[in-house]
């Protein structure tokens, strides 16, 4: 790929933390990497500059329908005021200032993380009769939306495959680790590492924490084992997990940096991802799931279709129902109790990173689509959607 200019390009999110993984470390940093002059709009405590990313802090509304009104109009606001050659933004409520930004000239690209319609049905706060029909509402919103800005950035194949029907400059590119981040942690021998079981990322009913815990509680005492769960909490989300069978076994470590995720790996003999059957999650492609493999942890996951083809053709891991808390702990069980067994599946999830799942692949598909006619500025009539 011959040289080109470097562009003034500016990611935004009301609802991702400014060290997102995807984000910053992956996104915004190989963009930096590349040349690009990138500044990242998220929440933050204060301005700074990570790996050559200027982050602008963000100070989200405590409450969200303040985030969803006078919040969206002063942060459309602010970043105008940054007058970049490309805005590329995070969240399904920025669409409306990606659409302000687009009525203005701007070039926009919106990176769909989650296929929004099917995450309605855990939308806890919506009354339940009237999840489905919002979901559609807000599905169809996104397609229109999209046929107007200038490109699409899909986590997912799945996601993908939606938008590329409304606009033709969409790529995917998948949450797949860094083959290096990883291995910047503290790394023990196999034979060295206490029977640790790990959960990283969010915690919800959704995403199976319950059963994590009760799965834990139902392990033989004399294996020690501890759950470690290393994602964001709230004051809430701690005071029922003080309750839950297996609290006495669980460690809340909160939000890790990318070198403390590594060492906590670095230690762990399980790694579990036990998403519930939702449909956003069935053709997903967790984060989870491939920085255990990275980091040679064997992994428990769910028996979904998608994820049994990657875990069984790696062979990295055991799949179990999510709901069941009996076959969760039955599959910790035998990976802590098959020494040798798990570590060989674990070597096995790393090759098959080195080998299929890393960022390198997908880190090219980004600076092509930034290096893409329709994303330079000497090119603003440049085709942004097809005809629905």
């Amino acid at each position: 790929m011959g040289t080109t200019a470097s562009l003034k390009v500016v990611h935004l999110s009301s609802a991702h933390f400014a060290a997102d993984t995807r984000i910053l470390h992956k996104e915004c940093k190989s963009l930096a990497k590349a040349g690009h002059d990138v500044t990242l709009v998220a929440q933050h405590e204060e301005d700074t500059i990570l790996s050559g990313v200027k982050i602008k802090a963000l100070r989200t509304p405590k409450y969200r329908w303040k985030r969803w009104t006078a919040a969206l109009w002063s942060l459309y606001r602010d970043v105008a005021r940054l007058h970049a050659d490309l805005y590329h933004f995070h969240d399904p409520e920025l669409i409306p200032v990606g659409m302000w930004l687009s009525l203005r000239g701007k070039r926009v690209i919106y990176d769909a993380h989650e296929d929004l319609p099917n995450t309605f049905a855990y939308k806890y706060y919506i009354p339940a009769f009237a999840r489905q029909a919002l979901g559609w509402l807000a599905g169809r919103i996104e397609d229109l939306a999209v046929q107007r800005f200038t490109a699409v950035v899909a986590a997912t194949p799945t996601i993908g495959k939606r938008f590329s029907k409304y606009n033709t400059n969409t790529v995917v590119v998948r949450n797949f680790p860094s083959l290096a981040e990883l291995a910047l942690g503290v790394n023990l021998l196999w034979n060295e590492r206490p029977p640790l079981v790990v959960y990283v990322g969010s915690m919800a009913p959704e995403r199976g924490f319950r059963e994590a815990m009760a799965a834990i509680s139902l392990l033989p005492p004399d294996l020690n084992a501890r759950l470690a769960f290393a994602g964001p909490l709230t004051s809430r989300l701690r005071e029922e997990i003080g309750r839950l069978a297996g609290s006495d076994r669980t460690d809340l470590l909160g939000l890790l940096g990318r070198g403390e995720v590594a060492s906590l790996l670095g230690r762990a003999r399980v790694g579990l991802v036990p998403l519930h059957r939702m449909p956003n999650f069935v053709n997903a492609l967790p984060v989870k799931l491939f920085e255990y493999m990275s980091a040679g942890v064997p992994v428990v996951a769910s028996d979904f279709p998608l994820w049994r083809q990657i875990i069984e053709d790696a062979g990295c891991g055991l799949l179990v129902d999510p709901r069941d808390s009996n076959g969760i702990a039955r599959g910790i069980e035998y990976l802590l109790t098959h020494p040798e067994e798990a570590q060989q599946m674990g070597a096995r999830g790393r090759e098959a990173i080195q080998r299929s799942y890393n960022w390198k692949t997908e880190e090219q598909q980004l600076l092509a689509l930034y290096n893409s006619p329709c994303c330079r500025p000497k090119r603003p009539d440049c085709g942004q959607s097809r005809a629905a």
